[in-house]
């Protein structure tokens, strides 16, 4: 074989190598964009909380993810929680069955994956704010959620109470909501009463640092009647530590 011929064999290798690169970039390139997209509008679907649900709002949400994957933060963990201070839970939080559902991977909003629940349990669950707004009138406010962007109803601590934790009004005295699209919570409590919630399979810590206070956190979905009893009971607790009033 000639000098001549090996250069331009070797030219036509290299040339088709190329191509295929750049084929395999441009394949590569739309895949993520498929993925980004369908990932994008699933992410709306589930309610984007307080987030805009536009193209910017997710490009924000996914720098909270970034910092957070690099952070290793494991939000299950309740140890970042203090152990000192008041406690509210009138019962001791059983073993949640089954242990921690599928969270989905978005930071905002911070949801997990629907699971079964009895329509009387829907039911309860979701009159559960207003039931207990009613009952404390003196206490509690009830209206739509100001950290959801309004997408659910929530209880609120009054300001003006004396005895309103000062902790409260750093997300504007909301004590807790239920999500409308997967059925779980977010609750502000005790750091004592919400490590023994988290220790016991019950939630997570709140997925972006500095947006709450420390224990403001999110607690699963019941799926039962007997489930709801212990959201009922957790909700409660949180009540007496926004209001400072047992219940």
């Amino acid at each position: 074989m000639s000098l001549s011929t090996l250069q331009e064999q070797t030219g036509e290798v290299a040339r088709r190598l190329l191509e295929n690169r750049g084929a395999v970039a441009l394949t590569t390139v739309a895949a993520f964009a498929l993925w980004t997209i369908k990932d994008f509008l699933s992410w709306r679907s589930f309610g984007t909380g307080g987030t805009p649900p536009t193209v910017q709002g997710y490009i924000k949400i996914r720098k909270f993810g970034l910092r957070r994957l690099l952070a290793r933060d494991d939000l299950r963990d309740p140890s970042p929680l203090s152990n000192e201070g008041p406690k509210y839970l009138e019962i001791t939080i059983p073993p949640r069955k089954g242990g921690h559902p599928n969270l989905t991977h978005w930071t905002l909003p911070q949801r997990q994956y629907p699971e079964a629940i009895s329509p009387r349990a829907h039911e309860r669950l979701f009159g559960l704010m207003q039931k207990l707004a009613v009952e404390h009138p003196d206490i509690l406010d009830y209206g739509l959620s100001k950290t959801e962007g309004g997408t659910g109803h929530a209880i609120y601590a009054k300001p003006e109470l004396p005895t309103t934790n000062p902790i409260a009004k750093k997300i504007r005295c909301e004590i807790a909501h239920v999500h409308p699209s997967e059925n779980s919570l977010h609750v502000h409590i005790s750091p004592r009463d919400a490590k023994e919630i988290i220790a016991a399979g019950w939630g997570v810590r709140f997925s972006v640092q500095g947006l709450a206070p420390p224990s403001w956190i999110m607690v699963y979905a019941p799926r039962n009647e007997s489930e709801v009893d212990i959201i009922e009971s957790i909700v409660k607790a949180a009540v007496g530590w926004n209001t400072g009033v047992k219940i």
